[in-house]
């Protein structure tokens, strides 16, 4: 290799884009290409980088396998970073095994630090924290092991196990300043503020107040019977039943347990779950059906006793009854909390990390977008969504994932 590629190569390292486009500019040869790619993906040119990365690729020859890697991991980056979760990740396993193959094991580590953090946008925690157990910690540069504490901070953010998370963000902060890479340092302090912005709102007793998410760990975990408006599900401790497919039972015993201690008149029941306006016999029937159906589903955790005027929600054992409510209703807030990252999403992207019909998030999108909520970016293809640059309510709780007891 020559001194050229091997002082951008350096440059690269301690974050002087500009003194790896000084270097390699004007060569066409793909270790310059590749550079020239990740440089200008550091920088905000995606698309040139992806340009200049894939002409990389196909320039390296059979006996430069573990070059041709290396740019498949920095394509895979650029696909995580704009949100293109169609990306062939097969393609990132195959560069990574053959990094591993070639000893090549920093990039290897962060290829598995990419696909957990893929595995993570959509949810699938479990396998984010298997991918990263394979990493060695021992052969991480700084920057590699800011990004690896990411990971496991953000896996236990969505678990909602906030001293393990702050742990995972004090070690991410500490490699991000070793490296000196400002833009890291700040990566990393403004990925933290999740562990001290509101998350939650706690409603009980007619009065409401903010949690932040140490604050949601300790009441899920209090014994409290807990109504969670975030995951449509009811829980105490360890215990839960989701009532997220059943969106009636789950406005009835909101309603219950937000008046809990006292009853909630069957016209207010109506009105809640139906949007009735009007009270006839039909209605109260109905009601009367679905007050079953509830009673069914929450036998373990409480009963719903008539009284004269409607009904009233009785905790099992000495328990008191919260909800935990997001910020701001929303009837597409786990859109905008995915929204909320900063990033600019594609609604193919979006589909997949909400598990949704494409048509079903279009729609949505188009609703958010008459509303002022979110701003599309681009067109046809290349159309990508953002929030405003004030959010509505980036709150984890309302992300992809299993429930926190799992």
């Amino acid at each position: 290799m020559d001194s050229l590629i091997t002082a951008a190569g350096q440059a690269l390292a301690a974050g002087d884009l500009l003194g790896v486009l000084k270097r390699v500019a004007l060569r066409d040869d793909p270790p310059a290409l590749a550079l020239r790619g990740i440089a200008m993906a550091q920088l905000g040119d995606l698309g040139r980088a992806k340009t200049l990365l894939k002409a990389a690729a196909r320039g390296f020859g059979p006996k430069e396998a573990v070059a041709r890697a290396r740019c498949i991991v920095a394509e895979a980056e650029i696909a995580i970073v704009s949100r293109d979760l169609s990306w062939p990740m097969k393609a990132l396993d195959a560069a990574r095994a053959t990094l591993e193959a070639h000893g090549d094991h920093l990039n290897a580590a962060h290829a598995r630090n990419l696909g957990a953090r893929r595995l993570l946008l959509i949810g699938r925690l479990d396998e984010a924290e298997q991918m990263l157990a394979g990493v060695d910690l021992g052969r991480l540069t700084p920057p590699a092991r800011a990004t690896h504490e990411l990971a496991i901070a953000g896996i236990a953010v969505r678990r909602l196990q906030t001293a393990s998370a702050a742990s995972a963000f004090a070690r991410a902060t500490e490699a991000a300043r070793a490296t000196g890479i400002a833009a890291l340092v700040a990566e990393v302090e403004g990925a933290a503020l999740v562990l001290k912005t509101p998350a939650a709102r706690l409603l009980t007793g007619g009065d409401e107040r903010l949690l932040r998410l140490d604050e949601v760990e300790a009441v899920l975990s209090s014994g409290t019977l807990v109504v969670d408006a975030c995951r449509n599900i009811i829980r105490r401790e360890a215990s839960a039943v989701s009532l997220a497919t059943r969106p009636v039972l789950f406005a009835l015993v909101r309603a219950l347990a937000e008046a809990w201690p006292a009853d909630v008149s069957r016209r207010a029941l109506l009105a809640r779950a139906f949007g009735a306006k009007h009270v006839d016999e039909s209605h109260r029937a109905r009601l009367r059906v679905e007050i079953g159906r509830l009673r069914d589903e929450l036998r373990a955790f409480a009963d719903i006793s008539a009284t004269s005027d409607g009904f009233r929600l009785a905790p099992r054992g000495d328990h008191a009854v919260v909800v935990l409510a997001p910020p701001v209703d929303e009837r597409h807030a786990a859109m905008l909390a995915l929204l909320g990252d900063g990033e600019a999403w594609s609604s193919s992207a979006l589909a997949i990390a909400l598990d949704a019909s494409p048509r079903t998030v279009q729609r949505a999108l188009e609703d958010l977008s008459s509303e002022g909520k979110v701003l599309p970016v681009g067109r046809g293809r290349t159309r990508r969504w953002v929030i405003p640059p004030v959010p509505t309510f980036p709150t984890v709780l309302l992300l992809p994932g299993p429930l926190p007891s799992d």
